[in-house]
């Protein structure tokens, strides 16, 4: 096994794990170091084990893997849990969402910009951000703002918090690079 690679080492973890058909298994960080292939291999392994029934206490430090595959996340500060709920739960306790559009014409993002007042302002990109949630109902008043001063934007793109954005607000005393711990 030692000349196997991270892919196959991580592979044989997970068959080991699985000798007895475990009900519940833990998995430390199980895609460290692995490509990006051997890495969604390794998630679509893990969904089959928790579709199969297994219950699966995930640890790791990519916060996206989190977001991937886990039901209920735990984010851990100096030992404790600083928050826990689904990803999107999470999400929603940080602010920082915005919708941000993007013009090809001066006039219509100078037009855009007047109909949209709270709006922060890229005069070389003629862009907009604006605050939002993403909601439906938020971007259906965006759009019906525009709408009723006659602008189109070219580029519409929502933007929400990640489970980065969570971890940095849950742990502001934290350097940036310092581990992160997510458990499933």
């Amino acid at each position: 096994a030692s000349t196997y690679s991270g892919g196959m080492k991580r592979r044989l973890d997970i068959a080991m794990t699985l000798v007895g058909s475990p009900r519940i298994i833990f998995l430390d960080e199980p895609t460290t170091g692995l490509d990006p292939r051997s890495r969604h291999n390794m998630w679509q392994i893990i969904r089959e084990l928790v579709t199969g029934g297994v219950t699966v206490f995930l640890t790791t430090q990519y916060l996206e893997e989190a977001d991937e595959l886990a039901d209920r996340i735990a984010v851990l500060h100096d030992g404790k849990i600083a928050a826990e709920g689904t990803a999107e739960e999470l999400k929603r306790i940080v602010p920082g969402g915005h919708v941000r559009l993007r013009f090809t014409h001066p006039a219509a993002y100078q037009g855009a910009a007047v109909a949209l007042g709270e709006a922060a302002r890229d005069d070389e990109a003629l862009a907009l951000q604006i605050p939002s949630d993403g909601s439906q109902r938020a971007l259906r008043s965006l759009l019906d703002r525009l709408d009723v001063a006659g602008i189109e934007a070219d580029e519409l793109t929502v933007h929400t918090p990640d489970l980065d954005d969570v971890f940095f607000a849950l742990t502001s005393s934290d350097v940036p690079n310092q581990p992160k711990e997510t458990v499933r």
